[in-house]
């Protein structure tokens, strides 16, 4: 793995690429940590915290997203 420092600050790059569409549904998300293994933990906030459809973004959208930019990223998960 490249310096973990690093990782980081593209994972949060990468968030911040797909905060506005979950923003538009009223919703939103913040990094909360990642571990060396590569799981992202993220909280998931607003109308994202509560929707029914909330793993569904979280597998589909946003892993699919950071994993297909940072291959570093195994998975993400939220806390």
């Amino acid at each position: 793995m490249e310096n973990k420092e690093e990782v980081i600050r593209k994972v949060q790059n990468g968030l911040e690429q797909i905060r506005p569409i979950l923003q538009q549904d009223g919703g939103d998300v913040e990094y909360v940590d990642m571990t060396n293994e590569g799981v992202v933990m993220v909280r998931l906030k607003g109308h994202c915290g509560s929707c029914p459809h909330a793993l569904a973004t979280l597998k589909q959208g946003i892993e699919a997203a950071l994993k297909n930019a940072i291959p570093e990223v195994k998975s993400v998960e939220r806390v």
